[in-house]
């Protein structure tokens, strides 16, 4: 029998070792679509060759190439196209001199033969073209399925200036690198360059660059700041090595010469590769783009500096203008030394500023990291090719190098600056208990002392927080004094839930277990009096974990006990709504999926059925609030919950809602084996992988940890204790289903 091929995306543009911005682009994309969708969708590579007198050394994903003089070899790649089964989709990087032809125009009998969806994305829309540019661009739009822009000022000129209709134009931002929040004096001491202020300019040198404007910026700069580096890094575009050589760079050298800053200024001259320039970027205390060409509707190295929390000092260009504003850089006018110097002395001269564009610029592109923008490619190739895959590629491998990065050896710091630990926010109890879930639950698949130590960690902080009678404290300062008198009955019960985890897990040492037994017996006197909901479910889920092990009576007996309070509830509430409020109270708030989980978990150790069918009734009516779209999971928004009778909050998300979702449908599909809790339980997960409202990833791949929320326009950026080991739990439980 034949092999059905997986479907694929064609993308057709330059590519490296082609040394050209749209072959870095071409890459850095198909690369990150990968990483989300392969293997189940393929990404290949049309590849166009400089003049046909260019040969380069591909990889195997290139599987076809153009010349781009050659007008033969459009036709013949668009009719191996069309004879491809498993090319579903063509994306075309377009630039002006890229393809053959006057301005291109080789491109449009490619698109007249090709029978596939077409997406162009445009990396250059220039907002005054003659007639013959004008005319090739609305040919092209008009035979493409859908274009592509970076910014709304092109799309605006795509409208008004070329006539293309705005419901064919998306708007996907310029890919950044996915980084952690960075540390410039470490960075710098890397490079050996401490106790420097970088400036840099970077990318492919040529004459529309500008350098020669900075460079005259220099000297009034340095009498105030004589610890001033200008880096111009990147090497001369090849195109401009062949037409004329060296001759802009020996320019700028003899500049440099005029005004005596050879100290000051240094070239790197060669191709970067990716972790080079991120290198460098990060290094980068002040990034200046003075460019000459007003019309330039993309750019990725402005893009990439911006990732790397520099500020910028550039020219208004079409691209400049849609991403920088006063708080993230300052514009100067196009040939003019003097702007950049003026703009250099007020950053220079106002640390707090800098330090302050800084955070603005980096966290102003997280939507635009490579993630992001693969995951809104996505979304548009599948609106015209349905291409939706089977699953999402390979889930992200579980990563705790954020969890012991908040965890000193006292316990887990409750909140982070961004992703710098905040000392002062002192130890939560929830956190902790959390973070021994998760370690106990990865000590199962790979025992390590790593582990241990962590698991050590976090009991011994339940143990020093637990009262002489039993209970528990909640908070500790960060000088290891309680700060609260209040008893906390979720926290109460979310330390049952951890110890008994460690309990029921029999990989543990003993020594572990023991210890565990031992806050166990204080505290047992307590759990049978619970009332508090969610303190119900969580106890229910420890001694649940528990009793699998050990069919203990009276662990069974308590759990009974809890279940029939659960059960009671709902009875009570649904009753008192005639059964259209199918729910335990009159209102959803936080960790709302627990509920259900707990009744799933009695009716596994008990087997008594009553249990199973309310955890049914119930879960199927948050389902059907939280997958009401059925595009995407939206939990229930912190921002006002959901009372009876009233409107639901949709915003803010919390990742712990999120995470919770996914462990209660994981074990409903376990217990029920039907396939809608399954297939929920991966959707819900992905609200981490950025299927949510934005599209936007809320774990962070880049540090292992989890941003705080998700509000309707933005992402809380912090990534503290709870979120982070949320989405550790929810990768740990959707991994039961998916092997």
């Amino acid at each position: 029998m034949k092999k059905i091929k997986k479907p694929s995306i064609l993308y057709f543009g330059s590519f490296p070792p082609r040394e050209c911005g749209i072959a870095t682009f071409t890459k850095r994309l198909t690369t990150a679509i990968d990483k989300e969708f392969s293997p189940e969708i393929k990404s290949k590579i049309l590849a166009i060759n400089s003049n046909g007198t260019s040969i380069y050394n591909y990889p195997r994903k290139v599987s076809m190439q153009i010349n781009e003089t050659e007008i033969e070899d459009y036709l013949n790649r668009a009719n191996e196209i069309n004879k491809s089964q498993d090319i579903r989709l063509v994306n075309i990087q377009h630039e002006y001199g890229l393809f053959g032809g006057e301005y291109g125009e080789f491109l449009i009998p490619f698109l007249e033969i090709v029978k596939k969806p077409v997406i162009i994305t445009m990396h250059t829309v220039l907002p005054k073209p003659d007639e013959k540019m004008k005319k090739v661009a609305q040919i092209i739009s008009q035979k493409a399925a859908g274009i592509v822009v970076m910014n709304h000022f092109a799309k605006k000129i795509l409208y008004e200036n070329y006539g293309i209709k705005n419901n064919k134009i998306s708007i996907i931002p310029h890919g950044v690198f996915h980084i952690p929040f960075p540390s410039k004096s470490h960075a710098k001491k890397k490079l050996n360059l401490s106790n420097k202020i970088i400036i840099s300019t970077f990318g492919m040198i040529s004459r529309d660059k500008g350098i020669e404007y900075a460079i005259e910026a220099l000297p009034k700069v340095i009498e105030e700041h004589p610890n001033v580096l200008y880096l111009i890094i990147g090497a001369t575009h090849p195109q401009v090595l062949k037409e004329e050589g060296e001759k802009y760079r020996n320019k700028l050298k003899k500049l440099i010469q005029k005004h005596k800053l050879k100290d000051y200024v240094k070239f790197y001259n060669r191709y970067l590769t990716d972790k080079e320039v991120v290198d460098y970027l990060k290094a980068t205390d002040i990034y200046v783009y003075p460019i000459l060409s007003r019309q330039q509707a993309s750019s990725g190295s402005l893009s990439d500096a911006m990732a790397c929390g520099c500020p910028a000092i550039t020219t208004k260009t079409q691209y400049a203008e849609s991403v920088i504003n006063e708080e993230r850089g300052r514009f100067v006018r196009f040939r003019n030394s003097k702007d950049i110097t003026a703009s250099l002395l007020e950053l220079l001269g106002n640390k707090n500023l800098c330090k302050e564009m800084l955070k603005n610029t980096y966290f102003f592109t997280r939507h635009m990291t490579w993630q992001n923008v693969a995951l809104s490619y996505f979304e548009l190739f599948n609106k015209y090719a349905k291409i939706i895959p089977r699953k999402r590629g390979k889930l992200p491998k579980i990563n705790l190098d954020y969890i012991k990065n908040l965890t000193d050896g006292f316990g887990m710091i409750q909140f982070a600056n961004h992703t710098k630990p905040d000392k002062h926010s002192g130890y939560c109890l929830d956190d902790n208990a959390r973070g021994l879930i998760a370690c106990a639950e990865q000590y199962k698949k790979r025992k390590s002392l790593g582990l241990l130590k962590l698991i050590k960690i976090y009991l011994d902080f339940i143990e020093f927080n637990q009262k002489p009678n039993g209970k528990f404290y909640n908070f500790v300062n960060y000088h290891k004094k309680f700060i609260d008198s209040i008893e906390s009955k979720d926290s109460f019960g979310r330390a049952i839930w951890a110890i008994g985890s460690v309990i029921g897990n029999e990989k543990l040492p003993a020594n572990i277990q023991g210890q565990a037994q031992r806050i166990l017996q204080k505290s047992k006197k307590w759990i049978s009096g619970l009332n508090s909901l969610r303190a119900i479910a969580f106890a229910i889920t420890g001694l649940g974990r528990m009793a699998i092990k050990n069919k203990n009576t009276q662990t069974i007996k308590l759990i009974r006990l809890l279940g029939d309070k659960l059960t009671k509830s709902f009875e009570t509430h649904s009753k008192d709504s005639n059964h259209k409020w199918l729910w335990f109270e009159n209102c959803f708030t936080y960790s709302n999926y627990k509920l259900p989980e707990a009744l799933f978990r009695v009716y596994q150790i008990t087997g008594e059925k009553k249990y199973l069918k309310i955890a049914e009734k119930s879960i199927k009516f948050l389902m059907s609030i939280t997958f009401e779209n059925k595009k995407y999971f939206s939990p229930i928004g912190q921002d006002g919950w959901y009372f009876k009778d009233g409107k639901r909050a949709y915003f803010d998300q919390q990742p712990e809602d999120a995470a919770t979702a996914v462990e209660t449908l994981v074990l409903a599909y376990q217990v029920t084996k039907k396939k809608q809790y399954k297939e929920n339980a991966k959707m819900a997960f992905e609200w981490f992988l950025g299927k949510n409202h934005l599209n936007q990833m809320i774990y962070d791949e880049a540090t292992g940890g989890s941003y705080d929320g998700l509000g309707k326009y933005s992402i809380n950026f912090n990534q503290g204790a709870e979120s982070s080991i949320s989405y550790l739990l929810a990768r740990m439980a959707i991994e039961k289903i998916t092997e």
